[in-house]
């Protein structure tokens, strides 16, 4: 890009850390880790960081996602063959990720390791529903 700073301050289409950070659904903090690992392009104007909105949408594209991680050649998390990531059981079963990472360590849950991940699989997520979670909402509503 061959935009000066003060043309990439003038057009409008540039953001603060803070408003970059909203605009992505993460931390201020996380912004400026991307800066400093050069992931993101920004610009410091004395004190002030500003982020050219053309240059947060590259780094959106190029950004880590889990659900597109992959290990061994295959995604980590393969919703279609029934794959699940703790936080998404987590949103499935309606419960916070610690309730399932817990489960997981009881022995309640089976979860597998595929690289750094754990993974589990849709039968897992069913049985632990059928056998915990819906004799507790059963008690709850004997009560």
């Amino acid at each position: 890009m061959t935009q000066t700073k003060e043309q990439n301050r003038d057009d409008g289409k540039v953001v603060s850390i803070t408003e970059a950070a909203k605009l992505n659904k993460v931390t201020r903090q996380a912004i400026y880790v991307a800066i400093k690992l050069n992931k993101l392009k920004a610009y410091k104007e004395n004190a002030r960081w500003t982020i050219h909105l053309d240059d947060l949408a590259a780094y959106r594209k190029h950004k880590y996602s889990r659900s597109r991680s992959v290990f061994n050649g295959e995604l980590v998390f393969d919703n279609n063959k029934g794959e699940y990531s703790v936080n998404q059981v987590a949103k499935m079963l309606n419960v916070p990720p610690q309730k399932i990472y817990y489960a997981t360590r009881s022995g309640k849950l089976t979860a597998r390791r595929k690289g750094a991940a754990w993974v589990i699989s849709a039968e897992e997520v069913n049985d632990y529903r059928q056998k915990y979670l819906q004799k507790k909402r059963r008690k709850r509503k004997a009560s």
